[in-house]
């Protein structure tokens, strides 16, 4: 099962990550759990400054942009 975690503070950007990101890791028929990671303190020891972030098993993927379903798909791979 991979641990999938969405790094940002709930704007709108964070909520899209996080619903583009679901929607890649059904469509790959990918076991995983998705968590939010919304405290300031606990973003940044993933040594984000940017979100939305994705961090997917504990490695930042991306950061500060939103990549499409296709790109998404890639990383959780």
């Amino acid at each position: 099962m991979k641990k999938i975690q969405i790094l940002g503070m709930g704007c709108s950007k964070c909520n899209k990550l996080a619903a583009l990101t679901e929607e890649a890791a059904r469509s790959l028929g990918i076991e995983f759990q998705l968590e939010k990671v919304t405290k300031i303190n606990d973003i940044m020891k993933f040594g984000v400054i940017v979100t939305p972030a994705l961090v997917v098993d504990g490695q930042v993927k991306v950061a500060g942009g939103l990549p499409s379903v296709e790109q998404l798909k890639e990383m959780l791979k």
